[in-house]
């Protein structure tokens, strides 16, 4: 009987996983025994595949704000999936809360933004994990860094768990507005680029920070062919005990999974295949001219430094560097270019040729 119940979880837990887009729903924080049940219950009927998650311990920022329920909302959080019939997870943060969930019975754990930022701490949660047959969500740091999210990941796949999800939920700069968390969606590019294998999952709810923004980031995340989304749903989102202000309810829910244009990656059309394949050809000989132009642009550098060299003059002009950025910024608007990538590009060019006189001119 206990070997068709847990065939049973794992066929549900497969299922959820497998299908796309892949749903991560349930309050941040699980409060009380009725609201972590019915709010299974309730998102079981509208949305009968998704992953059911509710957080048992939250790690706060300042002492005294609320920090979870603890071990006994992992009960009310198995009986919630027991009910709704859905796969539920939990975050977990040492070895001690992967014991304790797994004596649980919880189906999926996840890695908070807090723990990733610490090998150490991951390395702990994988040696827990050591011959434990269960799916681990990895979200990212809170710094923008691609190689200790990477990191996160390998650390899990090296002690042998084959499901691993990795959850996009923003980065935390001194000034992210609108969001909460700045998306910075090349470093979740940069991971599907790397590593098409693992799924990626929008947490929507950690980087808006609020409803309004919460239909644009869905949208986003589905035209980047994400695996699915990530939303963090309360039955009275204004009375939640934490995060309340990036909560909505099922129904708002269901309204905002409704709104999505849904894409495919791909089409059989083959006006559209031609027409595609004739606009990557001008792309290519674009890029091919702009590395040309690179090249040319760098050996002129290059004779720059020589000549600062001879004559002992510095690499850095703050004048003649502010004049050409503001005119190519004006330039490259007027054309209808976006400020940011302009300013991104400018810099990384001015980088790179303050990088080759420094060379030239301290050999």
């Amino acid at each position: 009987m206990q070997e068709t119940s847990i065939k049973s979880s794992k066929q549900k837990i497969s299922k959820s996983l497998n299908e796309k887009p892949i749903y991560i729903l349930g309050p941040c924080s699980a409060e009380d025994r009725d609201q972590v049940v019915n709010t299974a219950v309730d998102l079981a009927r509208r949305f009968p595949n998704a992953i059911y998650r509710s957080g048992i311990w939250k790690p706060r920022t300042r002492p005294g704000n609320f920090e979870g329920i603890g071990e006994k909302g992992l009960k009310w959080l198995r009986e919630a999936g027991d009910l709704s019939g859905l796969p539920v997870a939990t975050e977990v943060a040492n070895a001690e809360h992967v014991e304790l969930a797994l004596s649980n019975d919880i189906d999926i754990l996840w890695v908070g933004a807090r723990t990733t930022v610490n090998p150490f701490y991951v390395q702990e949660i994988a040696e827990a994990l050591k011959g434990v047959d269960i799916p681990v969500m990895i979200k990212n740091p809170l710094a923008p860094d691609f190689s200790l999210w990477l990191g996160a990941i390998e650390r899990f796949e090296k002690i042998g768990i084959e499901h691993v999800i990795a959850i996009h939920r923003g980065f935390y700069n001194f000034d992210s507005k609108p969001y909460r968390n700045s998306p910075q969606w090349e470093i979740p590019i940069q991971l599907m680029a790397n590593r098409s294998d693992i799924p990626i999952i929008c947490d929507i709810s950690h980087i808006g920070g609020s409803p309004e923004l919460l239909p644009l980031l869905a949208q986003k995340a589905m035209d980047l062919n994400m695996s699915g989304l990530h939303v963090e749903v309360h039955p009275r989102p204004s009375e939640a005990l934490s995060d309340a202000m990036q909560q909505i309810t099922i129904k708002e829910l269901a309204t905002l999974i409704d709104g999505i244009q849904w894409r495919e990656p791909s089409t059989s059309d083959v006006d559209f295949k031609e027409g595609l394949q004739d606009l990557r050809n001008k792309i290519d000989q674009v890029d091919q001219q702009i590395l040309s132009d690179f090249f040319n642009r760098m050996q002129t550098i290059a004779r720059i430094g020589s000549l600062k060299k001879q004559n002992k003059v510095t690499i850095l002009q703050v004048k003649r560097w502010k004049k050409i950025e503001a005119h190519y910024l004006k330039e490259g608007m007027a054309l209808g270019l976006n400020k940011e990538f302009l300013q991104n590009i400018l810099h990384l060019i001015h980088e790179e040729s303050m990088r080759i006189q420094h060379e030239i001119m301290n050999e």
